[in-house]
């Protein structure tokens, strides 16, 4: 039997995400991949489509956009990725509904998992380095990044924020680094000793952001926050800087006055790791992304924290210590 996670209506994911029980799935097509799940993620955004589902659903409906696991079986004539093969460790992204002991899922999204890694880094091997890889690309094409201004990020504790710190220092980019709490930030002190960090639980933390920066422009500003946040930002950035938004972590809209973006020529960007880059990337591109990704796990093993592991029966406790204030690293589900 496939045990799978689904719901049928909006609401808080603890409250109708619930397990159903069916056959296991039928044998792959042409395109596809059969995988047994062995562990996945519990992003932040996977639970936002949950908590705003509109109405009732007419099938249930599985959350996940990746996981890892084993291929069981590969359909007739499908093309695959270099080291995908039947019982072979493969990760799966961008892939909706994963959260499932057994899942279909396209060839094109069924990577190759490197035999250092373990389940725990490898189920998140893709969603968050990629994302950092496109920030990171975001934050080149400003002309002064790179020479002589500075990359500041937001929620720079997060899984995302410690990947982007690790290609910042990789790359020499001068960066600052902005969390929550002093706690917060004493903790990515000791991970990377030679970033400052700022915590905007100090009333002048803004003040402490240009400090930092040394009379530096604050050229390009990443943030998955939004609301007063993303407004504080383009205030610190400098004239002709970028806003890159990413998250919807704050309930309350960015507020940005005309006058302050026309005067300072800003630039404000959306990105969407899981529906813009596989639409905005060539097939070359998403190659080069993927292998990049496989480097920055390989080499960033140690950043890719476990917070905690559950069992499918123990999803209300998973979800929601996937969205408590000070975790560090990503919740897994084992099925």
């Amino acid at each position: 039997m496939n045990r799978r996670v689904v719901y049928t209506r909006g609401g808080s994911p603890a409250d109708v995400l619930t397990l159903i029980e069916e056959p296991e799935p039928a044998a792959p097509e042409r395109g596809q991949v059969l995988v047994r799940t062995t562990a996945f993620p519990v992003h932040p955004g996977d639970l936002h489509p949950i908590e705003t589902y509109p109405g009732e659903a007419a099938d249930p409906v599985t959350p996940g956009i990746e996981a890892t696991g084993v291929v069981e079986a590969i359909g007739p004539g499908t093309r695959v990725a270099p080291g995908v093969e039947v019982g072979g460790r493969v990760t799966v992204f961008p892939q909706p509904g994963s959260w499932s002991q057994w899942f279909v899922a396209d060839a094109e999204a069924v990577v190759a998992v490197p035999d250092e890694l373990p389940d725990e880094v490898a189920a998140q091997m893709l969603a968050n380095p990629l994302t950092a890889v496109m920030l990171r690309r975001e934050a080149q094409e400003h002309v002064a990044f790179g020479y002589d201004g500075f990359l500041v990020q937001t929620a720079a504790g997060s899984s995302v924020g410690r990947l982007v710190t690790g290609v910042a220092q990789f790359h020499n980019f001068a960066l600052i680094n902005v969390v929550r709490s002093e706690r917060g930030a004493a903790e990515l002190r000791k991970r990377f000793p030679d970033v400052p960090v700022v915590a905007t639980e100090h009333p002048g933390w803004a003040d402490e952001v240009r400090k930092a920066a040394g009379g530096r422009p604050v050229s390009v500003a990443l943030d998955p926050i939004g609301g007063k946040m993303a407004g504080s930002l383009v205030d610190l950035l400098a004239p002709g800087g970028k806003l890159v938004s990413y998250g919807m972590i704050a309930e309350e809209p960015i507020s940005v006055h005309a006058s302050t973006l026309v005067s300072k020529s800003l630039t404000l960007r959306g990105k969407n790791i899981i529906s813009g880059w596989p639409s905005e990337a060539s097939p070359e591109r998403r190659a080069s992304d993927i292998a990049t990704a496989k480097q920055i796990a390989l080499a960033l093993t140690e950043q890719f924290d476990v917070a905690a592991t559950y069992g499918l029966g123990e999803l209300a406790d998973a979800v929601e210590h996937a969205v408590r204030p000070g975790k560090v690293g990503i919740v897994l589900v084992r099925p």
